[in-house]
């Protein structure tokens, strides 16, 4: 825009509007092409014309044309033509990166997440020192051999997105429930950091079974919860008629 403010008006380019439409109507469908709108200097001997866009599909887009002259020459020549979005016109959604546009349960059995070197939720994972000892307590015990680990903040993020999550114990279940998961049978407490407040469900009744739950949740699965067995209703003896003849 600076250069249409400071460029000389030059009659040739900015009167070729015919010759605009001519060129756009090779490469547009006839009936998109609309009035004449505007011509502007873009530079020295260097114009833009304006065309509207009267396709359904793009409302509010216009057709541009830039054309041009050679030095001491009266004919414009075409550059190039275009559709561009004017004022109001309708727009795809700014285009998001296919890794950031996943939310968590996004993810299909043929999806590959791109590896992301700077995850501020995992650190540096063991590393073998040679001596026997002290690499079977990592690798083994501590379960460290692999190349990268949850850090403090990894951990912390997903301690809260479980506690607030459907197996927390605040969830609709667990207000409702007479005893917590960790005083029930069924429950395996998890390894390392979390463990003192998060384990795993193992009862096939419970809606969290196989899940993460923290100490406070519950169900009405309980090892522990008892209800009174309903009682048998009493069926009386069947009577026989014996002295009835049905007749053959």
């Amino acid at each position: 825009m600076a250069l249409a403010a400071t460029a000389k008006a030059d009659p040739v380019v900015l009167g070729a509007a015919e010759t605009a439409r001519t060129a756009l109507l090779e490469v547009a469908e006839p009936d998109t092409v609309g009035d004449h709108l505007d011509a502007t200097m873009l530079g020295e001997r260097l114009a833009v014309h304006r065309f509207a866009c009267t396709s359904s599909a793009y409302v509010g887009w216009e057709w541009t044309v830039s054309v041009t002259r050679a030095s001491r020459q009266k004919v414009a020549t075409v550059c190039e033509s275009a559709l561009v979005p004017g004022e109001g016109a309708l727009l795809s959604p700014r285009w998001v990166p296919y890794a950031d546009r996943l939310a968590p349960g996004d993810l299909r059995p043929s999806d590959v997440l791109p590896f992301q070197d700077d995850d501020p939720l995992l650190v540096q994972g063991f590393e073998a020192t040679g001596e026997d000892d002290v690499d079977e307590l990592g690798f083994v015990e501590l379960g460290l051999g692999r190349r990268r680990v949850l850090s403090r903040e990894g951990r912390e993020a997903a301690a809260q997105r479980w506690y607030d999550g459907p197996n927390g114990p605040e969830s609709d279940m667990a207000v409702r429930a007479s005893a917590r998961c960790s005083t029930c049978g069924y429950f395996l407490p998890m390894a390392g950091a979390l463990r003192a407040a998060f384990g795993v469900c193992a009862n096939e009744w419970s809606p969290a079974d196989g899940r993460v739950v923290a100490l406070g949740y519950g169900c009405g699965a309980h090892s522990e919860t008892d209800v009174p067995a309903p009682r048998p209703i009493p069926v009386p003896e069947p009577l026989v008629d014996e002295l009835s003849v049905e007749p053959l």
